[in-house]
């Protein structure tokens, strides 16, 4: 992917989550989401560049995205007993963005979410009062959560996507991904972020075509 400049603010949703394998599908569905409703989903590992500091990187993307996804579901401690920061503090980062930024900025809209409805009030208890949605590490809701946010600020462009349909549409193409990466000689637990996302984009206009 390039460096933003040729995608629309507009259309841009960055997405501040854990990357481990046990969260893999949500993460894939909430991608799938953003972009069965016409958006771009934007994240860190978008590019791979051992020249580029990675807060640099991150702070890029969120000067280029209107719209966040902020998942707190993994900050627990890990095995060395410490919580895990990267998505509070990602999550302060585009808050003061949008407090402190001038103009586009003060538009920016963000999404929390967490597996239970109100588990972050015992680790990050300033968030309180801020509208926030639970997923229970079901990628099913996580694919609701994301379609019902995107409805408040967007709803003309969401209206003909429903959650049940855009869930069928994901099975479909994981469905068809092992068979998809066979054709062009790489296993799915291969593809990059970049040639996942490309591949998500050809399966949804390729479905658009083949319906009536």
């Amino acid at each position: 992917m390039s460096n933003g400049s040729a995608i629309k603010y507009e259309n841009s949703i960055f997405i501040n989550c854990p990357f481990d394998e046990d969260y893999a599908r949500v993460f894939n569905a909430i991608v799938f989401t953003i972009h069965d409703l016409g958006f771009t989903a934007r994240c860190a590992r978008e590019r791979d560049d051992a020249s580029e500091n990675r807060l640099d990187k991150i702070m890029g993307i969120i000067d280029q995205c209107k719209y966040a996804i902020h998942d707190l579901s993994r900050a627990d401690r890990n095995s060395k007993d410490l919580p895990r920061f990267n998505m509070p503090f990602e999550l302060g980062l585009f808050l003061g963005c949008k407090k402190w930024g001038s103009g586009k900025h003060n538009d920016k809209v963000s999404l929390i979410l967490d597996k239970e409805k109100y588990r972050y009030l015992e680790f990050i208890s300033d968030l309180r009062g801020q509208d926030t949605k639970n997923h229970n590490d079901d990628p099913q809701k996580a694919v609701q959560a994301v379609r019902e946010w995107l409805a408040g600020p967007t709803l003309e462009r969401v209206r003909r996507h429903g959650a049940s349909q855009i869930w069928d549409r994901f099975q479909q193409f994981e469905e068809k991904l092992p068979s998809i990466c066979e054709g062009i000689n790489i296993l799915p637990g291969e593809l990059t972020y970049p040639e996942y996302v490309q591949l998500v984009k050809e399966f949804i206009i390729a479905f658009d075509l083949s319906q009536p």
